[in-house]
């Protein structure tokens, strides 16, 4: 038992190693650490990510407008509903969407035709049609009264399934737009019904935050409606099918928004958008938004750029024309440009939201917050103070119980918080108060290994055993109470962490990978060291 394959030692060695390379950016200075990641970045060079209560930062709370997705749901089923119904030649008028019900009159009273309308409405709710609508037979209702007015309403179990797709949506939606290269370790998740947390460590500009989570980011392509004169738009004579809407120009550093008439009709969508980026202009160098479409959008680009050579093409964002540039020529290759009056930064911005898609409902700051870095520091250092304490008390006491081998205890408990801050940077946790508080928990629970070992060890020492009989039989009865005691506990930081949100996942994730680190200083750093002080000369005492 107590004799380790060189192997193994070297496993255990180089885990030190590598985990005391990884803490090391927590303790040298920010200068240092620049130097790093602009000679050698292949070297760990990030601390561990400081938590919005350690570090200060932007705290915002979302309200999603679920009446809106609901609205939204029921007008996306008008076309289809008239469609249908053309098709089946059923004579029908006074079709309209309400707040929870779709009208329409069935003009024909004959009883087959009343009946193929409430087949094709029943229809809209079956599972083909629910891949594309989100809906089944228990979100909506069909009825078609005596006169033939057929009302289709949806139930409390549909208004329920739009809210749980919504709200889904837009978590997704926030986390790219405001973390899309996942490093910042934002917190966004739901509150309640309708309402979304966002908290991110180290920002200080909450409406930045506000203006990212709230903006719709509905990108559409329309032909500009040129038979409208400066007349008409003066006198708002929009023809039907068009509407007014306005575009940024700068003339000679002079920005204005003139007005400009679009077809109502969008060629092309946001949702067919494969990839946008903010870029330079290599012939003018002005910033840009480069993007590229799907295959079903590029297919509709170069349709429409081909039948509209000569004609002006619109690119709208949020209802504002960012752009209408006259066609030159076809565009076949489905990647385009989009010019318009940016700043770089604009244009990385627009880019973002693009790439993470339009939002499905608005959402509004009910709340903000900026959280100073004041209250942060503070704990920051009663944290350290604790954990210097706790240490210190930890130590003092294995000295005094066990001597040498608590000495032994004391050098794999400093190795396990080396590891433990490792770890924590390694992959990317984010420290938070709780955090700490389970960092202190997880020096008493490293020794705690040691104290069953060393408790054995006596134990098997008073029963006659020889030196090298008692330890081994030592670390071997032990460690069936340690893995049972670690485990269950381990279990229960993983239940946290699942189920848990905010500061429980911090102090989880921090008391999981304590357990793993205590568990292999107190079973393997140990050993090594016994191991040694064995070979160094024949022992005949245990001191411990």
């Amino acid at each position: 038992m107590l004799q380790i394959q060189t192997w193994k030692i070297v496993l255990i060695l180089a885990a030190c190693v590598i985990g005391a390379l990884m803490a090391l950016p927590n303790v040298i200075p920010q200068a240092w650490r620049d130097g790093i990641a602009r000679n050698m970045s292949i070297l760990p060079h990030k601390p561990v990510t400081l938590g919005l209560d350690l570090q200060g930062g932007v705290y915002v709370l979302f309200e999603a407008e679920i009446d809106v997705a609901v609205k939204d749901r029921l007008q996306s089923l008008l076309d289809d509903i008239r469609k249908g119904l053309r098709k089946a030649k059923i004579p029908y008028a006074g079709l309209g969407a309400g707040p929870d019900a779709i009208t329409v009159r069935i003009l024909d009273t004959d009883p087959a035709k009343i009946e193929e309308a409430r087949t094709f409405l029943r229809s809209l709710a079956s599972p083909t049609t629910a891949t594309f609508t989100g809906i089944n037979t228990n979100n909506y209702d069909v009825k078609i009264e005596a006169d033939g007015t057929a009302t289709l309403s949806i139930t409390d179990a549909g208004r329920e399934q739009i809210r749980a797709n919504a709200m889904a949506q837009s978590v997704e939606i926030l986390r790219k737009r405001i973390d899309p290269e996942g490093t910042k370790e934002v917190t966004i998740q739901p509150q309640g019904a309708n309402r979304i947390i966002v908290q991110v460590p180290g920002e200080t500009d909450p409406q930045k935050v506000i203006t990212l989570g709230s903006t719709a980011a509905k990108l559409t392509f329309h032909m500009v409606d040129e038979t409208v004169s400066a007349a008409d738009i003066a006198a708002k004579r929009i023809p039907p099918g068009s509407r007014l809407l306005y575009e940024k120009n700068n003339r000679n550093g002079v920005i204005s928004e003139d007005p400009i008439v679009i077809k109502e009709r969008a060629l092309i969508t946001g949702d067919m958008l494969e990839q946008a980026q903010g870029a330079f202009d290599p012939q003018s160098q002005l910033p840009i938004i480069s993007f590229k479409f799907d295959a079903v959008g590029a297919r509709r680009f170069a349709e429409a750029t081909k039948e509209n050579v000569g004609k002006r093409f619109a690119a709208v964002l949020d209802e504002k024309v960012i752009t209408a540039p006259v066609i030159r020529s076809p565009i076949l290759g489905g990647s385009g440009i989009i010019e318009g009056q940016f700043t770089i930064q604009e244009a990385n911005e627009t880019a973002i939201l693009l790439n993470s898609g339009a939002l499905f409902v608005p959402l509004t700051a009910e709340d903000q917050r900026t959280v100073g870095p004041e209250l942060g520091r503070d704990s920051v250092e009663r944290g350290q103070y604790a954990a210097l304490a706790g240490l210190v008390l930890v130590a003092i006491f294995m000295l005094m119980q066990y001597r040498l081998f608590g000495l032994f205890a004391d050098i794999a408990l400093a190795v396990n918080l080396v590891l433990l801050l490792g770890l924590m940077t390694a992959i990317g946790a984010t420290l938070t108060l709780p955090g700490i508080a389970a960092f202190v928990l997880t020096m008493g629970m490293a020794v705690d290994a040691n104290v069953l070992i060393y408790e054995r060890i006596r134990e098997e020492q008073r029963n006659g055993r020889s030196v090298m009989s008692s330890i081994d039989a030592g670390y071997e009865r032990a460690m069936t109470t340690i893995i049972d005691s670690n485990l269950t506990t381990l279990l229960a930081g993983l239940i946290l962490l699942v189920m848990g949100t905010g500061p429980v996942k911090g102090f989880a994730v921090a008391l999981s990978l304590g357990i793993v680190t205590s568990v292999f200083t107190a079973t393997y750093v140990t050993r090594l060291l016994v191991i040694w002080w064995l070979k160094g000369q024949r022992r005949t005492e245990i001191p411990v």
